[in-house]
C-alpha cells in the first residue's frame, strides 16, 4: 500500500518500498503492462526517496528519447540528400586544375600533361564526377583497364600516385569530409616484367670512346652524365655558368632554373667533374656559339626538351 504523505511513485508493502508508475498513454504501444512496479530493494523511506528519483530521470530520459524516434524532425525539407552533397565536392577535372595551379608552378610541360592525361584515363572510364561519388570498387574498375589497355603494372602504379596526389590536395584543400577511392587499391605482381639490368663498364667506356670521336653537342651531353650520376633533364638544362672549370675542384653547381627545375630540394648539389664529364665540359665551353646556356639544343628560356634529348640520344644508342 502507499503510506499517506510518501513520495511520488513510491509505495511501501511488506515493509520494503516499491516503485510504482503507470505506463504514459502515448508509449502504451511500446509495453506489454500498463504500469511498472518493481522493488526499491530498502527498507528505508530517505533512501527509497533517492532511488525514485533516479529512476525517474532515466525512465523520463528514455521516454524523450522513444519520442524524439516517431517526432517528424524539424527543417528536414532544407538537408542535403548523399547525392546532393557529393555535387558540392569537386569535380575530378576541377581537383587536377586546382593541383596544376598549385603544384604546378614552375614544372615542366611533362608535369602537366601527365596529370591531365592521367585524369582524363579516369573520367574516359569513371565520368567526371564529384571526388567524393568514386568507390574503391570502381577504383579497383580503372585500375583493371589500365591494365587491358596494354599497361604495365608499373605504369599502372605511376597513374594511380599522380591521381591520389590529385584527389588528396583537393580534400585537403577544401576540408572534405571524405576519402580518397584510389589510396588502397591493391596492385597484382607484374610476373612478365623484366628486370633491367645495369650497362657494364666495357659498354660505357665504348660509348665514351665514340663521343669522343664524333664530338658533338648530342655526345658532349652523353658523356657529361656518364661520368657525373645527373638526370638527363639536369643536365640538358644547365647554364655555360653553372660550369665551375677554374675552381681548384671543378664542378658542376647543379641548381633550379625558371625552365628546369629540379625534381627535389635534395636535387641541388655540386657535382664533381672527372675524366670524360670533364672533357664533354671543356668541350661546350670552347663551342663558338653566343647561348648562355650549355645545350642549346635542347634548352632555352621558355622550357628544357629533356624527352626530346631522350628521343635522339637513345635512337644513337640503341644501334651500338
Amino acid at each position: 500500500m502507499r503510506k499517506k504523505n510518501a513520495p511520488e511513485h513510491v509505495m511501501i508493502r511488506d515493509g520494503v518500498y516499491y516503485y510504482v508508475r503507470h505506463i504514459p498513454h502515448d508509449l502504451a504501444p511500446v509495453y506489454s503492462v500498463t504500469r511498472l512496479c518493481f522493488s526499491l530493494k530498502t527498507k528505508s523511506l530517505k533512501a527509497a526517496i533517492r532511488t525514485s528519483k533516479s529512476v525517474s530521470q532515466r525512465l523520463e530520459d528514455y521516454w524523450l528519447g522513444l519520442r524524439l524516434q516517431n517526432m517528424d524532425i524539424p527543417a528536414i525539407q532544407v538537408v542535403r540528400t548523399s547525392d546532393e552533397a557529393n555535387d558540392a565536392t569537386l569535380s575530378l577535372s576541377e581537383a587536377c586544375e586546382l593541383y596544376l595551379r598549385l603544384k604546378g608552378v614552375g614544372k615542366d610541360k611533362v608535369f602537366i600533361r601527365t596529370a591531365n592525361r592521367n585524369t582524363q584515363y579516369v573520367t574516359k572510364l569513371l565520368g567526371d564526377r564529384p571526388i567524393s561519388s568514386y568507390s574503391s570498387n570502381e577504383a579497383a574498375q580503372f585500375r583493371d583497364w589500365c591494365i587491358e589497355e596494354g599497361m604495365g603494372i608499373k605504369t599502372v602504379k605511376r597513374v594511380f600516385s599522380s591521381i591520389r596526389a590529385i584527389v588528396n590536395l583537393a580534400i585537403a584543400e577544401e576540408g572534405l569530409d571524405c576519402s580518397n577511392a584510389f589510396a588502397k587499391t591493391y596492385f597484382p605482381n607484374d610476373d612478365n616484367a623484366q628486370s633491367r639490368q645495369p650497362i657494364s663498364m666495357e659498354g660505357i667506356r665504348k660509348v665514351q670512346s665514340l663521343c669522343k670521336d664524333i664530338d658533338d653537342e648530342m655526345r658532349w651531353l652523353i658523356a657529361l652524365i656518364s661520368d657525373t650520376g645527373m638526370r638527363l633533364g639536369e643536365a640538358a638544362g644547365l647554364l655555360k655558368e653553372d660550369i665551375k672549370l677554374d675552381d681548384r675542384i671543378p664542378h658542376i653547381d647543379l641548381k633550379p632554373h625558371s625552365w628546369r627545375s629540379l625534381k627535389t630540394k635534395g636535387s641541388q648539389r655540386l657535382i664533381p667533374l672527372t675524366k670524360e664529364a670533364l672533357w664533354a665540359s671543356n668541350r661546350l665551353l670552347e663551342a663558338n656559339n653566343d647561348s648562355i646556356f650549355a645545350f642549346p639544343r635542347y634548352c632555352s628560356e621558355t622550357g628544357c626538351k629533356a624527352n626530346s634529348a631522350s628521343g635522339g640520344l637513345n635512337k644513337w644508342l640503341h644501334q651500338y
